[in-house]
């Protein structure tokens, strides 16, 4: 038996099945002590297969998000967020935006829960399937800029677009020169209303310009990035001096 057995998992590495590995003898015994029909077997076996690539999956999606750390919307204390966030926070939370193409746009002061909604939103889409790449504004301008000097613009783009949500982070915090202004422009132009991107800013749209210092360009980008978008007002007290508060408070 123990022959048969190791000759099983040598054509299950081979064939890279790698669920079937992990339980092969469990399912083996099971199958005798249950005298479980061929076909029952295999079906465990499949079914095995399937949930240890599906999870594998999820987590390899969280992975190449490249999130800067792990937030989840369960963690999110919705009752210290902004009004308005308070009011659409169930809605963004089916991640329908996703499948329509919409963007959601968080605008507001720091500290009140931007990075975290977004952090949130995003492992809650690379749990449920989608491909989700998380980057800050000044990174992503980076990542642009080097693709063009290399003359990798275009491939980049495209990788891009098989990307089903993209978090943009921190617009607002560094201006840009004009290349870097077009650029990003341009690539976020090239998924509106087709694939979906959250943005934080902690500027108002009328201080847009401030950090493209374009204003044909600004406005042309605001018209783009908020049609049939969702454009949160985050503005509030601070999500983490409250959090802080109630630490305090419980440690005391």
């Amino acid at each position: 038996m123990s022959e048969i057995i190791s000759e099983i998992k040598k054509y299950v590495s081979e064939l890279k099945i790698p669920g079937v590995n992990q339980s092969l003898k469990m399912h083996i015994e099971e199958a005798y002590k249950f005298d479980k029909s061929y076909e029952e077997f295999l079906r465990d076996i499949l079914i095995e297969d399937y949930d240890v690539r599906k999870e594998n999956g999820r987590k390899n999606r969280i992975r190449n998000a490249k999130f800067p750390y792990k937030k989840y919307l369960d963690e999110l204390r919705v009752d210290y967020l902004p009004q308005d966030c308070k009011r659409r926070f169930k809605e963004l939370k089916t991640l329908s935006f996703i499948d329509e193409g919409r963007n959601i746009i968080l605008a507001g002061n720091p500290g009140t829960g931007k990075t975290h909604l977004s952090i949130g939103l995003g492992i809650e889409a690379c749990n449920r399937g989608y491909k989700v790449y998380f980057a800050t504004v000044p990174s992503l301008i980076n990542e642009l800029k080097e693709s063009r000097s290399e003359k990798k613009l275009y491939t980049f783009e495209k990788r891009f677009e098989k990307y089903d949500l993209i978090i943009a982070d921190e617009l607002g915090y560094i201006s840009f020169d004009k290349e870097g202004s077009e650029l990003l422009f341009t690539f976020l132009s090239l998924r509106a209303e087709r694939k979906s991107t959250i943005i934080t800013t902690n500027l108002s749209f009328d201080r847009w310009n401030e950090v493209f210092n374009d204003e044909v360009l600004t406005a042309a980008l605001i018209d783009r990035l908020t049609h049939k978008s969702y454009v949160i007002n985050m503005n509030g007290d601070s999500y983490r001096i409250k959090e802080t508060k109630e630490w305090l408070e419980e440690t005391n």
